[in-house]
């Protein structure tokens, strides 16, 4: 029989969502919470996304969190492999691996209205919690395309996020569909191997350089010895996109420059007029992601590139067919096109107080309160939740901001006593939505005459925040008692089962 746990708190996840959660939940005392976690190791989609070129676009002593500055960091923008490490570390260094349960895949969560708590199925055993915080986060799951005839496609198919390591790719026929940020990691990457690489460009991406460079040893010494400047490096990197957001969310019309010499870059490296042409977005630059490559373009005009300007419309045999009819024959085909962002599949999983899905609930468009809790859900926290992306800087700001709302949010809790749940009230979460949503208008990511994946299917931006990450800190410092409901157990309810495993998990 699968054993059952009780705890205070169970966090889906250990990706630096899920990783910073249970750090800060440590350090406010709390050690009565698991962290569930489907793979076999911690690391989110920095375990998942392990294809050739795989790095972040946003400088590392900004990228990592500012209660665990890392001063070994190798290069200005660091690949996957270091940024796996570096949350493995944190792991370690914050007592987290007691609280881990790996190999445990939330399969369900319903919320028990009589008993004030989560009943959580997971494919190692059953869990309660009295509250239940979702790190899943939104590049959790791979999307690939609908594609007529894939399924008896002869040759190997793996999205960027699942790379089939032990399939050799050398003088092999690929088509690369997607040209987001993996596809411009990868392409380069494989090019040098494959014996023929066809792209498939429904849009083309912006691409700007990427100033990447090694960190000095004296670098890492200084930052060692004298921690401070690795905080005022951070505040630097920190600063200078702050001073970009008006541009983005405000006067998309500034970016006109930014577009200049994204047009310069791609110049220096496409000499063919034909081909610069099809790799020249007619979309204001920031309405999709602005791409960090100095090798993306000059792989794309080596002889065994071929670039198709039209997304992959039909698989036939071996032969792939372009919507602009261009059919190639070819080996190998890889995905790189994102994931299920707007519509996540852990939506499906968690059943509220009225008996619904939460993707049931945003069946007519996603809302939630400030990126963290939704109508119909007492006691459910998001981490990187709706409308807290960024298109500009470091996601590790604004998951700290939610984490600051979490810990207010328990605090809250202990303040009212017994036992208890907030409900978020549907006003506030309507009144939230209708800011954030009237704001995002004059975005470039609305204004910009592109269609993203940060668009969900009604039109509506429900992935990024059209703020900076200061007032977004501002809007998650506390919680705010008049947008919730107090929820009191009835005193019928039964107590909750307490087993070894919560001893465990408080050492």
């Amino acid at each position: 029989m699968a054993k059952h746990e009780h705890v205070r708190v169970a966090v889906i996840g250990s990706g630096f969502g899920g990783i910073g959660a249970a750090v800060r939940l440590r350090r406010e005392g709390i050690t009565d919470f698991v962290v569930l976690e489907r793979a076999d190791s911690v690391g989110g989609a920095w375990r998942d996304n392990s294809y050739p070129g795989c790095a972040c676009d946003v400088p590392s002593h900004l990228y990592s969190f500012s209660f665990a500055p890392n001063p070994d960091w190798p290069r200005t923008f660091s690949g996957q492999r270091h940024i796996r490490a570096y949350l493995e570390h944190v792991t370690d260094t914050f007592g987290i691996r007691p609280h881990l349960r790996l190999n445990h895949e939330m399969l369900k969560a319903r919320w028990d209205a009589e008993a004030l708590r989560w009943e959580i199925e997971t494919s190692g055993g059953t869990f309660s919690a009295e509250v239940l915080v979702s790190a899943a986060g939104p590049l959790s799951d791979p999307k690939i395309p609908d594609i007529p005839g894939l399924a008896d496609f002869p040759g190997k198919v793996f999205h960027s996020a699942r790379w089939d390591h032990d399939y050799d790719l050398r003088g092999k026929r690929v088509a690369m569909v997607g040209t987001g940020a993996s596809a411009i990691q990868i392409v380069p990457e494989i090019q040098r191997e494959v014996g023929r690489l066809t792209l498939f460009q429904r849009t083309p991406p912006w691409v700007m350089p990427r100033m990447d460079r090694a960190i000095s040893g004296v670098e890492r010494r200084l930052h060692r010895a004298l921690p401070v400047t690795a905080t005022l490096r951070r505040g630097v990197l920190w600063g200078i996109r702050e001073l970009q957001v008006g541009a983005f969310t405000k006067h998309p019309g500034e970016l006109g420059l930014v577009e200049r010499l994204a047009k310069a870059n791609i110049a220096r490296s496409i000499k063919d007029p034909e081909l610069r042409a099809r790799l020249t977005p007619s979309y204001r630059i920031g309405c999709k992601r602005i791409l960090l490559s100095n090798t993306y373009y000059p792989a794309l005009a080596q002889p065994n590139v071929d670039v198709v300007a039209s997304g992959l419309r039909e698989v036939r045999g071996s032969t792939v067919v372009a919507a602009d009819g261009t059919e190639t024959e070819v080996d190998a085909i890889v995905f790189g096109t994102g994931f299920h962002v707007t519509d996540i599949p852990i939506a499906e999983r968690v059943v509220g107080a009225e008996g619904h899905t939460l993707a049931e609930s945003w069946k007519d468009g996603v809302q939630v309160l400030r990126g963290a809790t939704a109508g119909g859900f007492p006691n459910l926290m998001m981490i990187i939740g709706p409308n807290t992306g960024l298109g500009n800087s470091s996601m590790i700001l604004m998951i700290e901001s939610q984490l600051n709302y979490m810990a207010d949010y328990l605090r809250q809790l202990d303040v009212l006593g017994g036992r208890a749940a907030l409900a978020v009230r549907p006003s506030a979460v309507n009144a939230w939505n209708r800011k954030v949503q009237s704001r995002m208008e004059r975005t470039v990511w609305k204004a910009g005459g592109c269609d993203s994946w940060y668009l969900d299917a009604n039109g509506r931006n429900t992935t990024l925040w059209p703020g900076t990450t200061a007032e977004f800190r501002r809007e998650t410092r506390r919680v705010d008692l008049s947008e919730y409901e107090v929820i009191r157990a009835p005193r019928t309810a039964p107590a909750p089962r307490r087993t070894a495993e919560k001893k465990e998990a408080a050492q």
